[in-house]
C-alpha cells in the first residue's frame, strides 16, 4: 500500500464519512483547484460505484485532459464500504492513451484525533501517466476543500 497524504479536518468522522459517499458532496470536494465535477450516475454499495468527470477551467491549456481536451472522466467501484472508518474505491479513466489505463485503487482512512478527524486518503496502482507528484498535490487540494466543506 502507498503511503497516504493525511490532514485533520474539525468535524467528527460521522460527517466526513457522509461527504465521501454523498454525490453532490463529491462534486464540491473531490474537483481539486480550479476544477468542476459532475457525477454522471451514483449507487451507494459494496460493487456499485459512480461515473464522474473533472473539468479542466478555461484558464488551463486545452489538451490537458486524459477522456478529452478539458475532461478526464473516470468510474469508481466501491470495493469496501466501512461507516464511518474508511472507503475503497477502485478507479478505472475513461481514456484512450494506454498511459491512464489500469486499475488504481483509492483508500481513504478516518480516525478519530482530538481536534476532529484525521484523513488518510492513499492510492495503489497509480497509471504510470500520472506523475506521482502531481497525484500528490491534487489530493492535497481536495483534501483542503473536504475540509472546508466538512468543517
Amino acid at each position: 500500500m502507498g503511503s497516504g497524504i493525511s490532514k485533520i479536518v474539525k468535524a467528527p468522522r460521522e460527517r466526513v464519512y457522509l461527504a465521501l459517499t454523498d454525490p453532490a458532496a463529491l462534486t464540491v470536494w473531490q474537483a481539486p483547484g480550479e476544477m468542476t465535477a459532475l457525477v454522471h450516475e451514483f449507487d451507494l454499495r459494496v460493487g456499485g460505484g459512480y461515473r464522474m468527470s473533472l473539468f479542466y477551467p478555461s484558464s488551463e491549456p486545452e489538451g490537458r485532459g486524459k477522456t478529452s481536451g478539458r475532461e478526464d472522466r473516470f468510474t469508481a467501484r466501491f470495493v469496501e464500504l466501512v461507516p464511518p472508518e474508511k472507503v475503497v474505491q477502485a478507479i478505472n479513466f475513461d481514456s484512450a492513451d494506454p498511459a491512464f489505463a489500469g486499475e488504481m485503487t483509492m483508500t481513504v482512512s478516518l480516525e478519530t484525533v482530538r481536534d476532529g478527524t484525521e484523513v488518510t486518503i492513499s492510492f495503489d496502482g497509480i497509471p504510470p501517466g500520472i506523475r506521482p507528484e502531481d497525484n500528490d498535490a491534487g489530493t492535497r487540494m481536495s483534501l483542503e476543500k473536504l475540509a472546508r466543506y466538512v468543517e
